[in-house]
């Protein structure tokens, strides 16, 4: 990266390593950090416990955010969808949502993505390049300046553009930065990380840190999972399940899978059927998606009756299983629908 390196890109041990390199004393990265991280100023000339000097120094060095928030669109359901434009011209969403006294951030992970899925927006855009460590990491801090003076993310979903796991460097350097105490200090079982089921990352991840981890199913065969999401073919869903089935969780920490209900696609009594039967033996939860529609894409959402039937039958297996609320929709927030253009932030503050 030219010129001044972005601050999110630091772990804090690797902060306190940079700035003791400068011949600056450690402490002086926990003061920054505390300012960035613990009251959300992003000025170094606002730090009024540092010296002018090091201030100074510090806006040689460094710089406090490695992305541009360009516009954010709001829908009646108080969820907000963030435009970020990149150093590279590039842009990426993230999406806010609350509920209650809960506030869920949707963060990205790529630009783009490479995985084709046919059910979603983003895919249909093509990949064009991994986010950093930093990247990442100011989706949340910028998110954060979004919010009141008492109010706090609560929850984090690596369910943005891109697959994470095919970004896993960066996404376990951001996830370690992001859950750190000296970090936004989000605490990993507040983390969730959504993948299409890539197997080598999936087994390296969960031993290494303890986020939840939602798998995107949306099929419970081979056939119909391989036309909806190509991965399949090269992770079939045999393997896929046997993996999940052997991963070793926390205590009580179960593994969601997400099922997007697509109107005579997916969505039979039969499909219910077998995906009750393929997720027997594993610690499992299910969340069911009903299609958000959208005049690109070839599928229809089903009718409440048929979700229903489907939610029916899968807990009379004994399953927990939910229906996620569709958020953001009106503005192209809600589920697969994220792919960075600012055309559509119709609704402006």
């Amino acid at each position: 990266m030219k010129g001044p390196v972005c601050l999110k890109e630091f772990t804090p041990a690797e902060l306190e390593a940079w700035v003791e390199r400068a011949g600056q004393p450690a402490y002086r990265a926990r003061q920054l950090l505390k300012w960035v991280y613990g009251r959300r100023v992003e000025e170094f000339q606002e730090m009024t416990d540092l010296s002018r000097d090091f201030r100074g120094w510090l806006t040689e060095r460094i710089r406090p955010s490695c992305l541009e928030r360009v516009t954010v669109a709001a829908a009646d359901d108080g969820t907000r969808k963030f435009l970020f434009r990149l150093d590279d011209g590039e842009t990426v969403e993230t999406v806010l949502i609350p509920d209650g006294e809960r506030r869920t951030l949707c963060v990205s992970s790529q630009v783009g993505c490479a995985f084709g899925c046919r059910f979603c927006l983003t895919g249909r855009s093509g990949f064009r390049r991994d986010l950093s460590a930093g990247e990442i990491v100011d989706q949340v801090c910028a998110a954060r300046r979004e919010l009141g003076a008492e109010e706090k993310i609560t929850n984090l979903v690596l369910m943005g553009m891109g697959e994470p796991l095919a970004n896993y460097g960066a996404v376990i350097k951001a996830l370690e930065i992001i859950t750190s105490a000296s970090g936004p200090s989000i605490s990993t079982r507040k983390v969730t990380l959504s993948t299409v089921g890539l197997i080598p990352e999936m087994e390296r991840l969960v031993p290494h840190i303890p986020v939840n981890l939602a798998v995107s199913l949306h099929g419970s065969d081979n056939e119909t999972r391989s036309a909806l999401m190509p991965v399949n073919r090269r992770y079939p869903l045999e393997e896929l399940l046997e993996v999940c089935r052997t991963l070793p969780l926390r205590q009580r920490q179960r593994i969601t899978f997400e099922y997007l209900l697509l109107d005579g696609v997916n969505d039979s009594d039969g499909a219910a059927r077998r995906l009750a039967r393929i997720l027997s033996g594993i610690r499992a939860k299910i969340n069911l998606i009903p299609f958000n529609e959208h005049p690109e894409l070839p599928f229809r959402q089903p009718s409440p009756e048929r979700v229903e039937a489907f939610q029916a039958i899968l807990l009379a297996k004994h399953y927990t299983v939910t229906i996620r609320k569709s958020r953001g929709a009106g503005i192209l927030a809600a589920c697969g629908q994220l792919r960075s253009a600012e055309r559509e932030y119709h609704v402006v503050e």
